[in-house]
């Protein structure tokens, strides 16, 4: 067999095998995504591009390619775009629930004190997790766009409204302040103080101190205001 023959002939050998290793790796992956994986992949693309590129710098194909799956494979989960980063939104509501009632830890050592680790833990999440913190609170999205979303949003409110009626508590029954309006007024200092000086990622502006002496000093001069104890 002249040489030239046989060169073909082991190059089209190594090509079928090639091109088998590669369908079988691609059907595996894709076998795996049928079996649950498709959505976890997607929100983790999302977040990884969101850190990238912000909320509004990448599309619905961009998250499919940066999880390896054809652009019609999000539909199988996701409506759209808007619905993928609603998903993105609601997973981190969840963790931010767990950081803030970590902060909270029930009132413990004293409702003044818990008060305010609440407020550093509002800090370390958007410092720990900027692609959760823009999805959640950057990205436009309606806070009622589905049930889901609601839900976890107002859970994760609910450890500020909680930790505020502890800490009216603290107060004679004439002077005490409505509890809902010093949790929103809490989470305006916290989040102004977070998306500026705060954040994990390069929208941080610079202080001459650090975000969280700049959130206890504000709050202890509202909370004196108020009438509260000083520790």
């Amino acid at each position: 067999m002249p040489h030239a023959v046989v060169t073909l002939a082991i190059a089209a050998r190594r090509f079928n095998v090639n091109s088998l290793n590669m369908s079988w790796k691609r059907r595996a992956r894709e076998g795996a995504y049928h079996h649950g994986n498709l959505r976890e992949a997607l929100i983790q693309a999302a977040r990884e591009l969101i850190k990238e590129k912000g909320p509004a710098g990448f599309t619905f194909a961009d998250a499919a390619r940066s999880a390896g799956v054809s652009p019609a494979a999000p539909y199988r989960h996701f409506r759209d775009r808007e619905a993928l980063l609603a998903d993105v939104a609601r997973e981190g509501f969840g963790r931010f629930e767990a950081m803030l009632s970590t902060g909270w830890n029930g009132g413990k050592p004293d409702p003044i004190t818990a008060f305010h680790n609440v407020g550093r833990a509002y800090l370390a999440f958007a410092r720990a997790e900027p692609a959760y913190y823009a999805a959640m609170f950057e990205s436009g999205l309606p806070p009622d766009l589905n049930a889901d979303l609601r839900a976890a949003g107002d859970k994760a409110f609910a450890v500020l409204r909680t930790a505020a009626d502890g800490l009216v508590a603290l107060l004679p029954a004439g002077r005490r302040p409505p509890a809902m309006m010093m949790s929103l007024h809490v989470w305006s200092m916290a989040h102004g103080i977070a998306s500026l000086f705060g954040r994990g990622d390069s929208g941080r502006r610079a202080l001459p101190m650090s975000a969280e002496e700049l959130l206890e000093s504000e709050m202890l001069i509202y909370l004196q205001g108020l009438g509260f104890p000083q520790k």
